[in-house]
């Protein structure tokens, strides 16, 4: 019996070792997972890209750091510091003079002194400055010239344009439109000779004719003959047919004035 109760007792001092050795395993493991750390991935900050942008337009040309605070002054409109401009568009003017020079100079910019501002070659504020500025021009102004004055100058032409106060008519040979006032108190005198040669011309009998001429003398026409009549054959519209005037002849019923002229009364006579 005393050596059964020795066998039992040993096994449970091998059981209780066992179960040691495990818990001091599993601390081991669990402490050296915390241990371990994990690397993150790497990335460009957003504060690196901006710095490679700002480098980038710094060593670009001098033409195209102009055009870029020339972009900024026309949309804006407004005045800016040479400090003001660094920071809204990244063209330093204090370190590139020539920058800096260039566009005190440029006719398209003003230069106080401090700041920088756009500068139209018409100084127009709104759409009664304007039609005012095109009734000084009865020979007609050119609206790339008009362009860019303030921001809405375009929709204001068109504006003038719809309630008849201007003309907007386009130069062929260059394609640009030219605004003309609308004005009856405008004066315009033409020569007689000039009258007389406008008298004097022929016009053609087709409407097409006519439209070509105006093309070849740098006029814009305002139909499309060629195109109405295609569509017209298109939908099976029929042209007009042209009517014949009625020829004044003698009846019956006409009083007879000139009875000294017998060869008047030949045909009524015969009826």
């Amino acid at each position: 019996m005393a050596l059964q109760e020795q066998l039992d007792r040993f096994k449970k001092q091998q059981q209780k070792c066992q179960s040691t050795l495990t818990s001091i395993a599993a601390s081991k493991a669990a402490t050296s997972k915390k241990s371990t750390p994990i690397a993150p991935a790497v990335k460009f900050s957003n504060d690196t890209e901006r710095l490679q942008h700002i480098n980038s337009i710094r060593k670009a040309p001098v033409g195209a750091q102009m055009k870029r605070v020339i972009d900024l002054l026309l949309e804006t409109r407004q005045a800016f510091t040479p400090e003001q401009i660094n920071e809204a568009c990244y063209v330093d003017m204090k370190s590139n003079k020539d920058v800096f020079e260039s566009l005190r100079k440029n006719p398209k910019v003003h230069y106080d002194g401090e700041r920088f501002s756009y500068k139209s070659k018409h100084d127009l504020k709104d759409k009664s400055q304007l039609l005012y500025l095109i009734r000084k021009f009865p020979e007609g102004i050119a609206v790339i010239d008009l362009k860019d004055a303030y921001p809405t100058v375009m929709e204001d032409l068109q504006a003038l344009k719809a309630a008849g106060q201007i003309w907007l008519l386009s130069n062929f040979d260059s394609q640009e439109d030219i605004a003309y006032p609308n004005d009856p108190r405008v004066p315009i005198k033409v020569d007689d000779e000039i009258k007389q040669l406008f008298r004097g011309i022929e016009l053609p009998r087709d409407m097409i004719d006519i439209e070509k001429d105006l093309q070849k003398n740098g006029m814009k026409p305002a139909t499309n003959t060629a195109k109405r009549r295609s569509a017209a054959q298109i939908q099976g519209i029929p042209s007009k047919p042209k009517t014949k005037k009625k020829k004044n002849e003698i009846s019956k019923r006409t009083k007879l004035t000139n009875a000294h002229l017998p060869e008047l009364f030949q045909k009524l006579n015969g009826s």
